[in-house]
């Protein structure tokens, strides 16, 4: 029997923990490949941090707006009521000045559709005849401040009365008119305020300055309150929503 030589290779032999030390691993990434991973990995992490937090939505920014309009208007409606009750006549003057002017701009565009826009005479000539009034009057409200707050009376006399007959009218003549009583009362209630309003137009002027006055005071509270319930049901509201 011959010896097998010596040093060559035996089945069984001792374990070598170090054999096949310098060997990749099934799996993973070696070299060249390792190190570019370990950069695209570096520069993928800031991206992450670096997003951006989402946008604030339509409707949680419509809240906001709508407490501080709401806001707004009330402390506006507030102070207005103020200086109303402080200086009536101030204010009677400054609605007096109001008023011509605003007769004088639709005596304008009565004369222009007289001559544009209407194409019957019949129309024309009343249109023509009513920019001509409006203008006079208008015209008469710069004169003095009396003037002006005499016409502004008698024209919401004279509307509040033909207002009031028609809407009694229309409401006894048809029977079949949603809050039929309350609508001949309310019709009455206003063909009154009108005669009275022709009758002593400087005294109901004035009552009513003091009566708009106290109202704009009161929608400015009510309009601050509400606001400020706006602002705390915002809260409720998601802001990505």
């Amino acid at each position: 029997m011959t010896e097998p030589p010596i040093g060559g290779p035996t089945q069984g032999g001792p374990y070598e923990p170090n054999a096949g030390a310098g060997q990749a691993q099934p799996g993973t990434a070696s070299g060249p490949d390792a190190v570019r991973m370990d950069k695209d990995r570096e520069r993928a992490e800031p991206e992450l941090h670096d997003q951006e937090e989402p946008f604030e939505g339509p409707l949680h920014m419509l809240s906001q707006a709508a407490w501080q309009v709401v806001l707004l208007t009330g402390i506006a409606s507030l102070i207005l009521g103020i200086l109303v009750l402080l200086w009536p006549g101030a204010t009677l003057l400054a609605v007096g000045v109001l008023f011509g002017l605003y007769l004088l701009v639709s005596g304008v565009f009565q004369l222009v559709a007289a001559f544009g826009t209407h194409k019957k005479t019949s129309l024309r000539v009343l249109a023509f005849l009513s920019g001509t009034l409006s203008i006079l009057l208008g015209l008469l409200c710069f004169r003095g401040p009396m003037q002006s707050i005499l016409l502004l009376a008698l024209w919401i006399g004279i509307g509040w009365l033909i207002r009031g007959v028609t809407q009694t009218m229309a409401a006894i003549s048809d029977k079949r008119m949603p809050a039929r009583g309350w609508q001949i009362f309310l019709g009455i209630v206003t063909f009154i305020a009108g005669i009275v309003l022709i009758d002593s137009p400087f005294q109901s002027v004035a009552v009513l300055t003091l009566v708009g006055g106290w109202w704009l005071i009161i929608v400015g509270i009510v309009e601050i309150i509400t606001s400020i319930r706006i602002k705390g049901r915002t809260k409720d509201i998601p802001q990505t929503v």
